[in-house]
């Protein structure tokens, strides 16, 4: 099969693509996709269902500091097709599982599955592709990949309107399955010539380095403040619209996906817009208008200024920005760090996903009935974003070499 589809080249590379945005996109399903049954999850397994979003972002944070390493040592498709596996059967545990303290469980197993398929896609794009195209890349995944949040909260809504929530974790098993498969088609990208030999003493240099790099950390504390203030919204927007506001969780999911149509908006402009800009430029745009989206949100709210409307309109404004500053972000950190891609990959996804744990326990220890706690956590942690591309750096941009591991 995979040898048929190579003789079509273009046919075959839009395949792979295809199937790299899946990955990238398995983050958002896995969160994006029960968030409508988070109540319902609430009232019967009587916890706090929020720490199954922590649970997942712990173990997906921690497992791609291994998994990294791995792919630089062995390749991309090996550590994907184990990983793949685990999410799989994670997935089922969540469906079986009776207690809050069950899921919680299944739910950290199926991360450290799951974190394999955006670490990994990034790699495979870097290793193909370099800076400016990668970022180009990078946004056409996103287009791809955004069909997850805004089908994800669609069918997670409509699932349990006919069935329980135990459904919705079965759906995500299948979709494993689909993805498993799908595996068999996509090319070694890290060929054996390029792979590194890491002991385990040097794999904790290698992250020393990688967080020693200014520049790369520039980057990707960039990246992973504004995925707190992802986080904060992801986590809170079920009760912040179906509990305060009071609007059917039949409705939720298209009130997400109106996010989801502004990053794809903006993914498609930032393909334009890299060849034109420089990442650095495109970088302090975006998290600025970001900035302010959430600034005028709080003077809104505070002023009883719209009401749900003003938290849909700047909320859409501040999440289109994802549609550039994840794909530039990414692409400039990588750039930087080109031998260790697997490992760099890794990192920066572990800090930008396991942002959400601080979104999330923030968020509990604040608890309150009111927007009030996710607008002012999204603020502060924006604001941080857009300070990172504030600061000045100098302009040589260094690569890290493995001679200085």
């Amino acid at each position: 099969m995979k040898t048929l589809l190579k003789t079509n080249k273009t046919f075959y590379d839009r395949i792979v693509m295809l199937i790299l945005a899946t990955l990238m996109a398995m983050t958002s399903l896995s969160v994006d996709i029960y968030l409508p049954a988070m109540p319902q999850m609430q009232h019967d397994l009587s916890g706090n269902i929020e720490l199954t979003i922590t649970g997942f972002l712990i173990g997906f944070s921690l497992a791609q500091l291994v998994w990294g390493p791995i792919s630089d040592c062995i390749g991309r498709r090996k550590p994907l097709f184990i990983g793949i596996i685990l999410f799989i059967i994670g997935s089922v545990g969540c469906a079986l599982s009776q207690h809050i303290e069950q899921i919680i469980f299944w739910r950290v197993f199926q991360a450290f599955g799951a974190c394999t398929g955006p670490m990994i896609a990034r790699a495979i794009v870097r290793d193909l592709y370099q800076k400016k195209k990668a970022a180009q890349v990078l946004s056409t995944l996103m287009i791809v990949m955004a069909i997850a949040p805004i089908a994800g909260p669609l069918i997670g809504g409509q699932l349990i309107q006919i069935s329980t929530w135990h459904s919705i974790f079965w759906l995500l098993t299948l979709i494993g399955v689909v993805i498993l498969l799908s595996i068999f088609l996509l090319p070694e990208t890290h060929f054996p010539e390029k792979r590194v030999n890491l002991q385990i003493k040097n794999i904790f240099a290698t992250y020393y380095k990688l967080l020693s790099h200014r520049q790369f950390m520039r980057y990707t504390l960039c990246v992973t403040f504004f995925y707190v203030a992802v986080y904060t919204f992801i986590v809170d927007s079920p009760f912040v619209y179906i509990t305060f506001y009071g609007i059917g969780e039949q409705y939720y999911g298209w009130l997400f996906a109106i996010n989801i149509v502004g990053i794809m908006t903006l993914s498609v402009l930032n393909r334009y817009l890299v060849t034109q800009y420089s990442l650095n430029f495109l970088l302090r745009s975006s998290t600025m208008i970001a900035m302010a989206a959430l600034v005028i949100l709080v003077l809104l709210f505070n002023w009883h200024i719209g009401g749900v409307y003003s938290i849909i309109t700047m909320l859409f404004i501040f999440f289109s920005m994802n549609g550039i500053i994840a794909a530039c972000a990414t692409a400039a950190a990588l750039d930087l760090v080109p031998e260790i891609a697997g490992s760099a990959s890794a990192l920066i996804g572990s800090l930008q996903y396991g942002s959400g744990i601080i979104s999330t326990l923030l968020l509990v220890w604040f608890s309150n009935d009111s927007p009030w706690v996710m607008i002012i956590i999204m603020t502060i942690f924006m604001f941080m974003s857009a300070l990172m591309m504030l600061i000045p750096l100098n302009r040589q941009h260094h690569r890290l070499n493995v001679s200085q591991l």
